[in-house]
């Protein structure tokens, strides 16, 4: 295992699977490529253990210590809040615990004392519940990136073996898309992607390929005007900067294989263009990775799954690629 930092795992929402699949990663700690500490509630932790029926003893530890008690035992910076949870039954009062877990992990690792970030998953209607005001966690960790003095946008990229994929609009009603869709936004979230496949991903020069908005990327304007008022112009433009880049292209025929092939990572217009693609083709291994940050985030690209929270039969899949990734791309 690295010789870096520990990697900073976060409680999610704790009446989720987020314990079990934790749990589970820890107890899979000889496939993985670097120790992690986890984020939580050491007693509620350990009665989700219990209940679960996992062997997984519980060390309580700082950051610094985390790596030393890794191979026996799952270490977890305590948090102020408590996380005690039913499964399958979030609430409001969760919502301190789960905030406290990310806003520290974001502060360990800007102060060196974590490698990366990797978020189990939240429960937006909770957060909100109790005042959250971000769309997700994609913006809170802007929000709090940009609160310790590191500018830039944060966004979204879902990443698997077989597909990378990032949404230009993401957290808003489908009837909003169109307003939302600006050719400085485009552009802004295309050099970002460009940039960190470049500098976390190694690529020296990134393929992107851009979905149309409309059916057959609009038909030259017969089916909307957004993919050549708005689309072509930002292409255009992103070329004339180096960019690789091409689009905009009809999305349903870009993401077959012989595609998929002709491109590192597709730009997508809204939320479900993007997610549909990406987790029908890998629902179990996809991460969910954020560029633009000064850290490495990722996560799962699942939901807390609440309707299994308790039952045993989480799969931490997505959570172990998540760790891997993590492990790989922080510097």
């Amino acid at each position: 295992m690295t010789t870096s930092p520990p990697l900073a795992l976060t409680l999610g929402d704790p009446a989720g699977i987020g314990p079990e699949i934790a749990l589970k990663a820890w107890r899979m700690r000889a496939h993985l490529p670097a120790p992690f500490f986890l984020l939580a509630d050491p007693d509620a932790l350990a009665g989700a253990a219990n209940a679960l029926g996992l062997e997984a003893p519980i060390a309580r530890c700082a950051p610094e210590e985390a790596a030393a008690a890794f191979a026996v035992a799952l270490p977890v910076v305590p948090l102020r809040a408590k996380a005690a949870a039913k499964p399958g039954a979030s609430e409001v009062g969760l919502a301190s615990a789960i905030l406290e877990s990310i806003e520290r992990a974001v502060a360990l690792t800007l102060a060196g004392r974590a490698h990366a970030i990797v978020t189990n998953p939240i429960a937006k209607a909770t957060l909100y519940a109790a005042g959250f005001k971000y769309p997700g966690h994609t913006e809170f960790l802007g929000a709090l990136s940009a609160a310790a003095g590191h500018a830039g946008d944060a966004v979204m990229m879902i990443w698997s073996q077989a597909l990378a994929v990032v949404p230009v609009t993401v957290h808003v009603p489908l009837a909003a898309v169109p307003a939302l869709l600006t050719q400085e936004r485009i552009e802004r979230t295309a050099r970002i992607v460009d940039a960190d496949l470049r500098r976390r991903f190694g690529l020296a020069r990134p393929r992107i390929a851009v979905a149309g908005l409309n059916p057959h990327a609009g038909e030259g304007g017969a089916m909307g005007r957004e993919d050549v008022a708005v689309i072509a112009p930002a292409i255009a433009a992103l070329r004339r900067e180096g960019l690789e880049i091409v689009g905009p292209l009809p999305a349903d025929t870009m993401f077959h294989a012989k595609a998929r092939a002709r491109y590192d990572v597709a730009l997508c217009m809204y939320h479900d263009q993007a997610l549909i693609p990406a987790k029908t083709l890998a629902f179990d291994s996809g991460v969910n990775v954020t560029l633009g940050l000064p850290f490495i985030r990722t996560s799962p690209d699942h939901g807390t799954a609440f309707d299994i929270a308790g039952a045993g039969i989480a799969d931490p899949s997505s959570l172990i690629e998540a760790l891997k990734l993590a492990a790989r791309l922080a510097p």
